[in-house]
């Protein structure tokens, strides 16, 4: 089998949330639990680190990664959506699965699955990938960044030392439920018994559901802004202080970005709950591996600049919450005037999110190459509703490429609404 082959199976005959919505969804684990039995339950062979939330799990769980291989330690990072390849959604110290990797775990799974016959989704199959990689390429520990809620993720069946839940918004409502408390019921089914929980956000409606459920399992509790500040300095630098004094001093994230300020804070805490758990990461390991997030672990898309005069930059927030700390974060850029690329899917209470966007841009209507993406024609008709305008576009790379065409060195152009239109640009 040849890795095109190996992709086209995924890609082709395995259901795949990103391309088709809930049709993908599977709403158990019983297509994970098999597939684990027949690979020999690989994820009991490695310790693990499990990162939820609505906004942040993909940054965070970067730089607990980075931390960690600064520390020395050989660290698998499992993440999803990917952007450009799909082999980023599997790392070891920042290495992409190896394409023979792949190809060898179809080949084994087609083998061993010729009497069992189950039918997994591509987010399914491609868990187990994960978790059979870093067994066997014996690392040291794995950050695990849920798919989708939590409870019913594919990637909860692991044991990990840590949980960490960033934070609740309303995102995939028609799946994980219409409100802040039954959004984080499902989030909160990371939590294992007896094992500590880092909740980076303190929220009144989502608090007493995480306490309720951390007791239940007699599993450790921190509310990291509840109990830590991550101040910044005018240069961007964060200081993480409790009532004792500093915790980590001046860390230099390569994140950029105003709201990984919380991220960062998430993170810093989440790396002393790993202390408690016996795990050695110094303060310069911590340094080290915020400054180097980016550069270690190939993240890509956050607050990302692609160029300069005209300066543009993308992100992939795509709920009401990322969205809302996007459009603070362009409000605190300079420019002459604004240039927004923005294309969403089909499936996003996309009226709330219009109605966060700058009315005081000129907007470049489109649509990612998916089966989910909104139609650029629909989009622009909502948008002009809620005061924003701009022409459609049938593909980014058209958008894109108008307003490169139209902005001058001194604008600003924007790129985002969705994490598919970011990955056709970056």
């Amino acid at each position: 089998m040849t890795y095109r082959e190996a992709i086209d199976y995924l890609y082709k005959q395995l259901p795949m949330y990103q391309q088709i919505g809930a049709a993908a969804y599977k709403n158990n684990l019983d297509n994970t639990l098999a597939l684990d039995k027949i690979f020999d339950h690989p994820h009991k062979r490695f310790r693990a680190i499990h990162v939820a939330g609505t906004n942040g799990k993909g940054s965070v769980s970067h730089m607990l990664a980075s931390v960690l291989q600064s520390a020395g330690y050989k660290v698998g990072l499992y993440t999803s959506p990917h952007l450009k390849d799909f082999r980023e959604r599997i790392k070891i110290n920042g290495e992409l699965i190896r394409e023979e990797a792949v190809c060898n775990f179809i080949e084994r799974f087609e083998i061993l699955n010729a009497n069992a016959e189950i039918k997994p989704s591509f987010f399914e199959l491609t868990v187990l990938m994960a978790f059979n990689y870093f067994a066997n390429e014996n690392i040291d520990i794995a950050v695990v960044e849920v798919g989708l809620g939590g409870r019913l993720d594919s990637t909860n069946i692991i044991s990990p030392v840590l949980s960490v839940i960033t934070n609740i918004s309303l995102d995939h409502t028609n799946l994980l439920g219409n409100s802040l408390e039954a959004i984080a019921r499902e989030k909160a089914g990371i939590i294992k018994s007896d094992t500590p929980v880092v909740i980076g956000e303190y929220q009144s409606e989502t608090a007493p559901v995480f306490s309720k459920i951390a007791e239940i399992l007699n599993a450790p509790i921190i509310f990291a802004d509840n109990e830590f500040l991550a101040l910044a300095s005018k240069n961007g630098a964060i200081t993480i202080t409790n009532e004792c004094g500093i915790v980590f001093n001046n860390l230099q994230p390569d994140l950029t970005g105003s709201y990984q300020q919380k991220n960062i804070l998430t993170t810093a805490v989440s790396i002393l709950e790993l202390r408690k758990a016996g795990i050695t990461i110094s303060d310069q390991d911590v340094f080290d591996g915020i400054k180097l997030a980016a550069q270690q672990t190939g993240l890509m898309g956050r607050w990302q600049t692609l160029q300069t005069n005209p300066l543009v930059i993308c992100d992939t927030a795509h709920n009401e919450a990322g969205i809302n700390w996007v459009t603070k974060q362009i409000e605190q850029q300079t420019f002459e005037k604004l240039h927004i690329v923005f294309g969403t899917v089909n499936d996003k209470a996309i009226d709330n999110i219009l109605a966060l966007l700058p009315k005081k841009a000129k907007y470049y209507f489109t649509q990612a190459g998916i089966d989910r993406a909104l139609d650029a024609k629909i989009l622009q008709q909502k948008a002009n509703k809620k005061g924003l305008f701009g022409e459609a576009y049938n593909t980014v790379n058209e958008a894109y490429a108008e307003a490169m065409k139209t902005a001058t060195i001194n604008d600003f152009i924007f790129i985002g609404g969705s994490t598919f239109v970011v990955a056709e640009v970056v």
